[in-house]
């Protein structure tokens, strides 16, 4: 007897390399060693109270059952409320689709938009993840090198060099992951210009838009009806296992996606989207708020510390909670130095090959996912080695 064979997409998929370092770090843990964990994207902050107090309450009075595959009109109809208050933009609650995690989102927007065969371009380096959601299409994807003196975001002059024949679509991230990066409301107007004149689609990934540490730009929603906007509740309201996202999509494209949706993964959540209509209460916004400006003094701890080390910072994070530093000094294999530093120093970071198949190899992703004081003897541990 002999196993089905795999699809061809299962036999050459990429390990989410982070992951990997996760669980080593885990075992080592399990094996009495003390692990700083600066590899995953996950701070140690805890869900807002008030957004576990509303999650216990929809279960306590039995919110277990499907809603829209769409999502429940409050939740949708918050959404656009925060739009408003936030970016001052008028988003129909229509155009709002609640997912199952940005995952989710990206999955629906590129099986609404982008057809088998047809190309994505995705910036590298870029989150790791995109190419496989891309390529789970049927559809490749196309690495765009993105530059240190552009912020290590793309140009639309960039676009319009690697946009060919058979290119459908760009998929960008504002702050991106890995690099913390913003992609500026100008740059992104003359993108957004550059694809349509090609027919093409953008969908932008907004999912640390709220995380940003000077003065932020205005969502894409805001000003591009025809980009399709994703955001989520797992990093800013601190919810990654509560599993919401949302999308904002096209006037065009809202029934053909709530169709997508309920064959593909019927409805989000329940109970989860009850729980997410406390995210937008005053007393969560002000704890979120506080949180962001310890991220950013987070940030400013390693910023000061990295050159020490021979960790270069090539552009400046203006948000998220990540730092991609150029660690050539150390050796030619960022894999290599990240499981050196794991094994030697007790600190885990992930290798940029994750994020970048040509120069991954360079750099390294740190994610300041600790308090301060953690990160300082973090810098310690790694002064000690490097």
């Amino acid at each position: 007897m002999r196993d089905p064979a795999l699809s061809g997409f299962a036999e050459v998929v990429e390990p989410f390399r982070v992951m990997d370092i996760l669980a080593r770090a885990q075992a080592a843990e399990r094996a009495g060693r003390d692990i700083i964990h600066l590899e995953v994207g996950e701070p140690d902050f805890p869900t807002p109270p008030p957004v576990i107090a509303a999650g216990r309450a929809a279960l306590a009075e039995g919110d277990t059952r499907y809603t829209p595959a769409h999502g429940t009109q409050a939740l949708r109809e918050a959404i656009a409320a925060d739009y408003q208050r936030r970016h001052g933009a008028e988003v129909d609650p229509d155009r709002i689709v609640i997912t199952a995690g940005a995952s989710a989102a990206i999955l629906l927007a590129l099986a609404a938009g982008v057809n088998p065969g047809e190309e994505v371009l995705l910036p590298d380096p870029g989150y790791a993840c995109n190419r496989q959601f891309v390529a789970a299409r049927g559809a490749p994807p196309v690495g765009l090198p993105v530059q240190a003196e552009h912020a290590f975001q793309p140009t639309a002059e960039s676009i319009a060099a690697a946009w060919g024949a058979n290119t459908r679509a760009v998929l960008l991230g504002s702050p991106a992951n890995p690099t913390g990066t913003c992609l500026s409301r100008d740059r992104l107007a003359a993108i957004v210009e550059v694809v349509r004149e090609r027919g093409g689609l953008v969908i932008m990934d907004e999912i640390y838009a709220q995380i940003v540490f000077d003065t932020p730009e205005p969502s894409a929603a805001a000003d591009f009806p025809d980009v399709v906007v994703i955001n989520s509740f797992s990093k800013y309201f601190a919810m990654t296992g509560w599993r919401l996202g949302w999308m904002v999509v096209p006037e065009t494209w809202v029934d053909p996606v709530r169709r997508l949706a309920q064959n593909l993964f019927v409805a989000p959540a329940s109970m989860a989207q009850t729980a997410a209509l406390a995210a937008f209460a005053p007393e969560t916004e002000a704890l979120l708020q506080s949180r962001v400006r310890e991220l950013k003094g987070r940030r400013d701890v390693l910023l000061e510390a990295l050159p020490g080390l021979g960790l270069e910072v090539q552009a400046r994070p203006q948000g998220a909670f990540y730092i991609y530093a150029d660690c050539t000094a150390h050796g030619p294999d960022s894999e290599a130095l990240c499981a050196r530093v794991l094994d030697t120093a007790g600190v885990a970071l992930t290798p940029g090959t994750d994020f970048s198949p040509s120069r991954g190899r360079d750099y390294l992703r740190i994610a300041y996912t600790q308090s301060e004081s953690r990160l300082r003897e973090a810098v310690e541990r790694l002064r000690g080695l490097l």
